[in-house]
């Protein structure tokens, strides 16, 4: 199978969506009916307010993955400061299919190839404590743990940060 990661089409948005709530749903990273699934529902506001990329099966055209990468500026950014790049809600869809394929890896390095781009200086990032298997990827990947930036955006729900320094050479 082979994945490309690029922007989101609007076509796909509600694939997108559909995917990144589920995941977080099935996961156990947030409630059904809670807000935060409904905003992990809606991505189109992320497409224009921020920049969403997709996982997608080129063969097939389904949509495997997605992720919000939020440039310097955009109101996505919970963490980002000056030149800082930030991502969010990232998902790999929960279909057996779909997960140990490394698109969670291809979409955290098609982030940095973004920020990279932009010239930014550093890519964050929050995660929920419980995501083990998310951290291992960012680790692998170069990212630290920020625990000075770590914070809670809702009593009860405490995220761990990271932060890879970009030095512009590829991840």
């Amino acid at each position: 199978m082979s994945i490309v990661v690029r922007p989101a089409r609007p076509s796909e948005y509600d694939a997108a969506g559909h995917l990144v709530a589920e995941a977080f749903i099935s996961g156990g990273h947030t409630q059904r009916d809670g807000d935060y699934a409904k905003l992990l529902r809606d991505p189109r506001d992320r497409a224009e307010r921020a920049e969403l990329l997709v996982a997608v099966d080129e063969e097939t055209g389904v949509v495997l993955g997605s992720v919000t990468f939020a440039p310097p500026g955009s109101p996505y950014a919970d963490l980002a400061e000056g030149r800082e790049g930030e991502f969010r809600m990232l998902a790999v869809a929960p279909e057996p299919a779909a997960r140990g394929r490394g698109i969670g890896e291809l979409m955290v390095r098609a982030v940095i190839a973004r920020a990279a781009e932009l010239g930014l200086s550093r890519i964050v990032m929050s995660s929920q404590q419980s995501m083990t298997y998310a951290h291992r990827i960012y680790e692998r990947l170069g990212f630290v743990r920020t625990p000075a930036r770590d914070w809670s955006p809702v009593p009860g729900m405490d995220l761990f940060t990271y932060a890879l320094e970009l030095d512009g050479s590829p991840a």
